[in-house]
Protein backbone atom coordinates (compact mmCIF):
# COMPACT_ATOMS: atom_id res chain seq x y z
CA UNK A 1 0.00 0.00 0.00
CA UNK A 2 2.83 2.20 0.51
CA UNK A 3 6.58 3.24 -0.31
CA UNK A 4 8.72 4.95 1.83
CA UNK A 5 12.72 6.28 2.00
CA UNK A 6 14.87 6.10 5.00
CA UNK A 7 17.87 8.55 4.87
CA UNK A 8 20.74 9.43 7.04
CA UNK A 9 22.74 13.12 6.26
CA UNK A 10 26.11 12.34 6.55
CA UNK A 11 27.33 15.89 7.21
CA UNK A 12 24.54 16.59 10.35
CA UNK A 13 23.59 13.23 11.22
CA UNK A 14 19.90 13.96 10.64
CA UNK A 15 17.91 11.11 9.65
CA UNK A 16 14.34 11.42 7.77
CA UNK A 17 11.80 9.21 6.82
CA UNK A 18 9.45 10.18 3.82
CA UNK A 19 6.07 7.91 3.02
CA UNK A 20 3.41 8.11 0.65
CA UNK A 21 0.24 6.04 -0.38
CA UNK A 22 -3.16 5.80 -1.13
CA UNK A 23 -3.95 4.87 2.42
CA UNK A 24 -5.43 6.86 5.04
CA UNK A 25 -2.72 8.34 6.99
CA UNK A 26 0.52 6.50 5.83
CA UNK A 27 2.28 9.10 7.73
CA UNK A 28 0.94 8.12 11.26
CA UNK A 29 1.67 4.48 10.89
CA UNK A 30 4.63 3.87 9.12
CA UNK A 31 7.65 6.13 10.17
CA UNK A 32 9.63 5.40 13.49
CA UNK A 33 12.20 7.69 14.14
CA UNK A 34 14.50 7.59 17.15
CA UNK A 35 17.67 9.94 18.05
CA UNK A 36 19.79 7.53 15.85
CA UNK A 37 17.84 4.71 14.50
CA UNK A 38 14.90 4.51 11.98
CA UNK A 39 11.92 1.93 10.82
CA UNK A 40 9.83 1.94 8.55
CA UNK A 41 7.16 -0.46 9.27
CA UNK A 42 4.27 -1.14 6.23
CA UNK A 43 2.23 -3.31 3.91
CA UNK A 44 -0.29 -5.04 6.08
CA UNK A 45 1.41 -3.20 8.74
CA UNK A 46 2.53 -4.56 12.76
CA UNK A 47 3.11 -1.08 14.23
CA UNK A 48 5.48 -3.30 16.82
CA UNK A 49 7.56 -3.80 14.18
CA UNK A 50 8.23 -0.29 14.56
CA UNK A 51 8.14 0.68 18.04
CA UNK A 52 10.01 -2.61 19.57
CA UNK A 53 12.33 -1.90 16.53
CA UNK A 54 13.05 1.57 17.20
CA UNK A 55 13.73 1.18 21.23
CA UNK A 56 16.08 -1.88 19.72
CA UNK A 57 17.71 -0.20 17.77
CA UNK A 58 18.48 2.73 20.33
CA UNK A 59 19.67 0.01 22.65
CA UNK A 60 22.53 -0.98 20.01
CA UNK A 61 20.85 -3.94 18.81
CA UNK A 62 22.42 -4.47 14.90
CA UNK A 63 19.33 -3.77 12.28
CA UNK A 64 20.26 -7.48 11.12
CA UNK A 65 19.45 -9.30 14.50
CA UNK A 66 16.71 -7.17 15.34
CA UNK A 67 14.85 -7.92 11.99
CA UNK A 68 15.57 -11.78 11.31
CA UNK A 69 14.01 -11.81 15.02
CA UNK A 70 10.42 -10.36 13.62
CA UNK A 71 10.92 -12.67 10.96
CA UNK A 72 10.86 -15.22 13.26
CA UNK A 73 8.48 -14.33 15.26
CA UNK A 74 5.78 -12.87 13.17
CA UNK A 75 3.29 -15.16 12.14
CA UNK A 76 2.22 -12.91 9.35
CA UNK A 77 5.54 -11.78 8.07
CA UNK A 78 4.92 -12.99 4.52
CA UNK A 79 2.48 -10.52 4.25
CA UNK A 80 5.16 -7.76 5.82
CA UNK A 81 7.30 -5.02 4.75
CA UNK A 82 10.18 -3.30 6.96
CA UNK A 83 13.07 -1.93 6.44
CA UNK A 84 15.41 -0.24 9.10
CA UNK A 85 18.60 1.52 10.21
CA UNK A 86 20.50 0.73 13.14
CA UNK A 87 22.90 3.14 15.60
CA UNK A 88 25.99 2.58 13.17
CA UNK A 89 24.17 3.04 10.14
CA UNK A 90 23.53 -0.34 8.65
CA UNK A 91 20.52 -0.54 6.71
CA UNK A 92 18.46 -4.00 6.38
CA UNK A 93 15.19 -4.74 4.66
CA UNK A 94 12.18 -7.65 4.58
CA UNK A 95 9.83 -7.73 2.03
CA UNK A 96 7.15 -10.77 2.92
CA UNK A 97 6.44 -12.98 -0.29
CA UNK A 98 2.66 -12.40 -0.05
CA UNK A 99 2.96 -8.89 0.00
CA UNK A 100 1.09 -6.87 -3.02
CA UNK A 101 2.84 -7.16 -6.37
CA UNK A 102 4.67 -5.12 -7.15
CA UNK A 103 6.60 -4.88 -3.70
CA UNK A 104 10.45 -4.90 -3.26
CA UNK A 105 13.20 -2.74 -1.41
CA UNK A 106 16.39 -1.58 -2.51
CA UNK A 107 19.44 -0.91 -0.30
CA UNK A 108 21.65 2.16 -1.39
CA UNK A 109 25.11 3.90 0.07
CA UNK A 110 23.26 5.80 3.29
CA UNK A 111 19.36 5.06 2.38
CA UNK A 112 17.33 2.50 1.59
CA UNK A 113 13.64 2.74 -0.49
CA UNK A 114 10.74 0.03 0.39
CA UNK A 115 7.38 -0.17 -1.40
CA UNK A 116 4.46 -2.73 -2.05
CA UNK A 117 1.61 -2.32 -4.26
CA UNK A 118 3.92 0.39 -6.76
CA UNK A 119 3.02 0.72 -10.66
CA UNK A 120 6.32 -1.73 -10.91
CA UNK A 121 10.08 -1.25 -9.63
CA UNK A 122 10.58 1.56 -11.32
CA UNK A 123 8.98 3.77 -8.59
CA UNK A 124 11.75 2.58 -5.96
CA UNK A 125 14.32 2.66 -8.51
CA UNK A 126 13.11 6.45 -9.59
CA UNK A 127 13.26 7.32 -5.60
CA UNK A 128 16.56 5.86 -5.06
CA UNK A 129 18.20 7.48 -7.95
CA UNK A 130 16.89 11.06 -7.11
CA UNK A 131 17.57 10.87 -3.25
CA UNK A 132 21.16 10.25 -4.90
CA UNK A 133 21.55 12.91 -7.15
CA UNK A 134 20.46 15.72 -4.89
CA UNK A 135 23.07 15.46 -2.29
CA UNK A 136 23.30 19.46 -2.33
CA UNK A 137 20.11 19.40 -1.20
CA UNK A 138 19.27 20.06 2.81
CA UNK A 139 17.62 16.01 4.03
CA UNK A 140 13.82 17.07 4.02
CA UNK A 141 14.03 18.44 0.46
CA UNK A 142 16.12 15.34 -0.63
CA UNK A 143 13.38 13.01 0.74
CA UNK A 144 10.88 14.91 -0.94
CA UNK A 145 12.44 15.49 -4.33
CA UNK A 146 13.09 11.66 -4.43
CA UNK A 147 9.14 10.41 -3.24
CA UNK A 148 8.35 13.29 -6.07
CA UNK A 149 10.38 11.30 -8.82
CA UNK A 150 8.88 7.74 -7.33
CA UNK A 151 5.24 9.46 -7.88
CA UNK A 152 6.54 10.73 -11.51
CA UNK A 153 7.25 7.28 -12.17
CA UNK A 154 3.88 5.47 -11.32
CA UNK A 155 3.84 5.66 -7.45
CA UNK A 156 1.11 3.83 -5.53
CA UNK A 157 -0.49 1.95 -8.66
CA UNK A 158 -3.98 2.30 -7.04
CA UNK A 159 -3.68 6.28 -6.92
CA UNK A 160 -2.57 8.50 -4.20
CA UNK A 161 -3.93 9.64 -0.45
CA UNK A 162 -1.43 10.69 2.16
CA UNK A 163 2.08 11.30 3.24
CA UNK A 164 4.46 12.47 5.41
CA UNK A 165 7.67 13.36 6.47
CA UNK A 166 9.67 12.96 9.94
CA UNK A 167 13.17 14.29 10.87
CA UNK A 168 14.99 13.79 13.68
CA UNK A 169 18.65 15.86 14.82
CA UNK A 170 20.03 13.40 17.00
CA UNK A 171 16.94 13.85 19.68
CA UNK A 172 14.46 11.42 20.68
CA UNK A 173 11.63 14.14 19.70
CA UNK A 174 11.08 15.28 16.02
CA UNK A 175 12.71 18.53 14.21
CA UNK A 176 10.34 18.49 11.70
CA UNK A 177 6.93 15.90 11.80
CA UNK A 178 4.53 16.54 8.69
CA UNK A 179 2.03 14.62 7.66
CA UNK A 180 -1.03 14.94 4.95
CA UNK A 181 -3.88 12.55 5.69
CA UNK A 182 -6.16 12.61 3.16
CA UNK A 183 -5.51 14.48 -0.25
CA UNK A 184 -5.44 14.73 -3.97
CA UNK A 185 -1.99 15.36 -4.07
CA UNK A 186 -0.48 14.93 -0.68
CA UNK A 187 3.30 15.61 -2.25
CA UNK A 188 2.45 18.51 -3.14
CA UNK A 189 0.62 19.54 -0.29
CA UNK A 190 3.65 17.92 2.08
CA UNK A 191 5.87 20.51 -0.26
CA UNK A 192 3.64 23.47 0.88
CA UNK A 193 3.57 22.76 4.22
CA UNK A 194 7.78 22.11 4.11
CA UNK A 195 7.63 26.13 2.77
CA UNK A 196 5.44 27.16 5.17
CA UNK A 197 7.72 25.55 8.22
CA UNK A 198 10.61 27.10 6.65
CA UNK A 199 9.16 30.89 7.50
CA UNK A 200 9.34 30.23 10.63
CA UNK A 201 8.64 26.80 12.48
CA UNK A 202 12.57 25.15 11.41
CA UNK A 203 13.71 28.42 13.45
CA UNK A 204 11.82 27.25 16.32
CA UNK A 205 12.35 24.16 16.48
CA UNK A 206 16.55 24.77 15.78
CA UNK A 207 16.29 26.00 19.13
CA UNK A 208 14.27 23.53 21.18
CA UNK A 209 16.02 22.25 24.21
CA UNK A 210 17.90 18.93 23.73
CA UNK A 211 19.17 16.51 25.78
CA UNK A 212 22.74 18.62 26.03
CA UNK A 213 20.96 21.32 26.18
CA UNK A 214 18.09 21.71 28.32
CA UNK A 215 16.50 25.02 28.75
CA UNK A 216 17.38 25.36 24.99
CA UNK A 217 17.80 29.23 24.63
CA UNK A 218 15.77 30.70 27.31
CA UNK A 219 16.45 34.44 25.48
CA UNK A 220 14.71 34.68 22.51
CA UNK A 221 16.40 38.17 20.99
CA UNK A 222 18.44 35.61 18.80
CA UNK A 223 15.60 33.68 17.47
CA UNK A 224 13.85 36.49 16.74
CA UNK A 225 16.47 38.21 14.62
CA UNK A 226 16.55 35.14 12.63
CA UNK A 227 13.09 35.28 11.92
CA UNK A 228 12.78 38.98 11.28
CA UNK A 229 15.97 38.34 8.68
CA UNK A 230 14.14 35.28 7.14
CA UNK A 231 11.06 37.56 6.44
CA UNK A 232 12.89 40.80 5.63
CA UNK A 233 14.55 38.38 2.68
CA UNK A 234 11.29 37.03 2.04
CA UNK A 235 10.14 40.20 1.14
CA UNK A 236 12.87 41.74 -0.76
CA UNK A 237 12.89 38.54 -3.17
CA UNK A 238 9.28 38.82 -3.32
CA UNK A 239 8.26 35.30 -1.96
CA UNK A 240 4.54 35.59 -1.22
CA UNK A 241 3.90 32.94 1.92
CA UNK A 242 2.35 29.59 1.28
CA UNK A 243 0.16 29.54 4.77
CA UNK A 244 -3.45 29.00 4.39
CA UNK A 245 -3.70 30.70 7.68
CA UNK A 246 -5.69 34.57 8.10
Amino acid sequence: MTWSIIARDPSGGAIGIAVASRFFACGAMVPYVGANTAVASQAFCNPIWGTEGRARLEAGEPATAVLADFVERDQGQAIRQCHMMDANGQFMAHTGKDCTDWAGHLIGDGFSVAGNMLAGPQVVQATAEALAASCDLPLPRRLLSAMQAGEAAGGDKRGKQAAGLVIHHGQAHPWLDLRVDDHGDPLSELERLLDVAAERYLYVADEMPTRQRFSGRPDRDALDAKIYREEKRRQQAGEISRSLAT
